[in-house]
């Protein structure tokens, strides 16, 4: 009984694990991607001002991730993309990472505070 549990457990948590991996890897792939983003002067969606290399961005990245995998409302935006520097100026960036939406704005990590911007 227990090998037969045994057999369909290990595959099971090879798969979840490999899965876990995978799905870690893409979401550090789209962290480090330098490209330049056009924000229209209005727009619903949650502005993310964040640098690859912050230890604090990259403490929250994940979960901002995926707070956005379904609603789709949050655009990343890399600081490290010299063409995205525009927008420190436009949005008076002090600090990465922060949260910019309609009239509110948030540079931390605290996720209440961060839900609270973006209307979580």
């Amino acid at each position: 009984m227990f090998n037969k549990l045994l057999n369909v457990l290990v595959p099971v948590v090879v798969l979840v694990s490999l899965i876990g991996f995978i799905g870690h890897n893409y979401i550090n792939y789209v962290e480090k991607k330098r490209e330049p983003v056009a924000v229209p002067k209005k727009t619903d969606k949650v502005l993310f001002f964040y640098r690859d290399d912050c230890s604090d961005c990259q403490s929250i990245f994940h979960q901002i991730y995926w707070k956005n995998f379904i609603s789709r409302d949050v655009e990343f935006i890399n600081m490290n993309e010299s063409s995205n520097r525009k927008y420190i100026e436009e949005y008076n960036l002090v600090s990465v990472p922060t949260f910019v939406h309609d009239n509110k704005q948030y540079a931390g990590t605290n996720i209440s505070d961060i839900d609270d911007v973006m209307g979580d």
